[in-house]
């Protein structure tokens, strides 16, 4: 397709959007009392106009119920969790029984590196991608300083090569070779939150096994973002947020995956009732026996207040479908591409874009260093109701999400740009 800089065709592009009526069903912030563009969809979701049902439901169960909500809500506590197996099994492309919610991602990530990062002898490296989110760093830090090791020695980072701004897969199977047998785990982000790029989930996970390691990836920018098949890739295990484009509310709880072969295996872990046999919970055994799946990594009993909105979201999700979620994903990231490069060509400064463009290495997100400018073009774009990222030294992270962003916000951030750019 041929784009356009016009409104009349971004409206065109919006009349022919199967999804575009979901923008109603999202709460947009207003500035000035204009409803914003909101380009932070990577960082938080809107809030879904349904969001406040599903928790004036388990408010009202609590109310009228008391503790009997445990067992008699309409939707009863103690399970509520199993409510997520479907729809979530579609986004991630699992098993029912491979997912699980439960805490936050980081959280989530170093309980599962207890049963999949058991360093031994000479395998106990971890690799993980350069400038991995500062979260994950810490993680891996503390991870080996628990285990005996010193960081420098037992975390390899993948580097970009210079003048790069995104990272070789080559290089990544490269590494994963070299270190070999020492490799204990590799643990990546399926999406790198800076630069937007998208890995080879598939072809990392099985290069990691085949020298013998453990492979998982930290899913914060890729669940409800890319097409997941986590459980035909061989993943071993994974963990993502559900705030970002899934829009359930800040610092909501975590999904997990944990793939079927580990299911029946004796990996330590981390215990808790609330992962014991669900038939006999309340019996108060003093023996832990796991539930069979994911949910055997359970601990703590489920916060249903933070779940009831994430519930919301998994189900508008299941209504929409990923498949066509993906499509207007790409449409839309390309003609915002589109709109910027047609700014680019308006104004002195330079854009450039440091997201990958092959369109197999990208997602809703796209990294622009603003060549030129400084953080008053944010603090402009901010007052002029787009709600944008900004991160040093002059990079905007972009990200078109398709459920409630439209063509002619494309098109208009495109002006509000230029204006920011021309009148400074």
């Amino acid at each position: 397709m041929t784009f356009q800089n016009t409104r009349e065709f971004a409206r065109e592009l919006d009349s022919k959007d199967a999804l575009n009526h979901y923008q109603e069903q999202f709460i947009f912030p207003k500035v000035n009392d204009k409803r914003v563009i909101y380009f932070t969809g990577n960082s938080l979701g809107l809030q879904p106009k349904r969001t406040k049902a599903y928790i004036d439901e388990v408010m009202n169960d609590w109310a009228e119920l008391a503790v009997e909500g445990h067992f008699y809500a309409e939707k009863p506590w103690w399970d509520y969790q199993e409510r997520f197996a479907e729809p979530l099994s579609k986004i991630v492309g699992a098993l029912p029984s491979e997912v699980t919610v439960m805490n936050t991602l980081t959280v989530n990530l170093h309980l599962l590196m207890v049963s999949f990062y058991q360093p031994k002898g000479k395998r106990y490296k971890i690799i993980c991608e350069e400038k991995a989110f500062p979260s994950d760093q810490y993680m891996f830090q503390s991870q080996v300083n628990f285990h005996g090791y010193k960081p420098e020695d037992a975390i390899v980072e993948i580097k970009r090569r210079e003048g790069e701004h995104n990272i070789r897969l080559e290089d990544i199977l490269a590494k994963i070779e070299e270190v070999g047998d020492e490799l204990a785990l590799v643990l990546i982000g399926g999406v790198n939150y800076y630069t937007g790029q998208v890995f080879d989930i598939k072809t990392i996970t099985a290069a990691g096994q085949k020298v013998g390691a453990k492979v998982g990836w930290d899913l914060a920018h890729a669940a409800g973002n890319i097409k997941l098949e986590l459980h035909d890739w061989n993943v071993d295990f994974a963990a993502w947020c559900s705030y970002k484009y899934m829009n359930s509310g800040p610092g909501n709880a975590s999904g997990c995956f944990v793939h079927e072969k580990h299911h029946n295996s004796d990996l330590p872990r981390f215990a808790g009732w609330w992962g014991h046999n669900k038939e006999r919970r309340f019996k108060m055994e003093p023996t832990f026996d796991p539930v069979h799946g994911a949910d055997g990594w359970q601990i703590s009993n489920l916060p249903v207040l933070s779940l009831a909105p994430y519930l919301a979201s998994v189900e508008m999700f299941a209504e929409v479908g990923m498949d066509a979620l993906i499509a207007k994903r790409d449409h839309i990231t390309s003609y915002l591409e589109f709109i910027l490069h047609e700014i680019d060509k308006e104004v002195e400064s330079t854009f450039e874009i440091i997201t990958p463009t092959n369109p197999e290495e990208r997602a809703s997100q796209l990294s622009v260093f603003l060549h030129g400018e400084g953080r008053a073009l944010f603090d402009y774009l901010m007052k002029n109701s787009v709600i944008t990222d900004w991160r040093e030294p002059n990079v905007i992270r972009l990200a078109p999400v398709p459920l409630y962003c439209s063509y002619e916000d494309m098109y208009d951030f495109g002006q509000i740009l230029k204006k920011g750019i021309l009148g400074k």
